[in-house]
């Protein structure tokens, strides 16, 4: 798959503008996208879908012949998420790369498409009104919303041929 067809619906055009990005975003809050945290977010970048901790691990290995401990890779994405370059996909326990990474605009929340055949995703965003129709129906139920992201089991047009 070629890089452009990979980061269509990013807001920037390739893995290195991401990743250069990403490192910027990093330096204004005063934090370090150190080399692994680096090729933790490329390898999310270039698979297109989530993957767990353990998942890449085999991927880190695979293209770096290099070998991370579990323990090592959650830092790194718990970095990540704390950064916004990565979103924890709570209901498949997997990480996807934030497609919004250089975006300069707004966005509503976060809406994650999960292809349940190939684990591909694709972010999404809702409106706030929808957001706050969710919410007032949480309340009225006797709940509290606490994370506004929604993931949905999907078909991907690819895998639904």
């Amino acid at each position: 798959m070629s890089v452009n067809k990979l980061l269509t619906g990013l807001c920037v055009e390739s893995i290195e503008q991401t990743i250069h990005l990403a490192e910027q975003r990093c330096k204004e809050n005063g934090t370090r996208l150190t080399d692994k945290r680096k090729n933790i977010l490329t390898l999310l970048l270039k698979s297109g879908k989530a993957q767990s901790a353990y998942e890449l691990i085999e991927s880190y290995k695979a293209e770096l012949g290099t070998a991370l401990s579990a323990m090592s890779v959650y830092r790194f994405l718990a970095f990540l998420e704390q950064e916004h370059l990565v979103h924890k996909l709570e209901l498949a326990n997997k990480y996807v790369a934030c497609e919004h990474i250089g975006c300069e605009h707004g966005h509503a929340v976060a809406q994650f498409l999960i292809c349940r055949e190939c684990q591909k995703v694709k972010e999404i965003s809702i409106s706030q009104s929808i957001i706050a129709e969710i919410k007032r129906s949480v309340s009225e139920s006797g709940f509290r919303l606490v994370n506004q992201h929604l993931e949905m089991h999907c078909v991907c047009d690819e895998c639904s041929v």
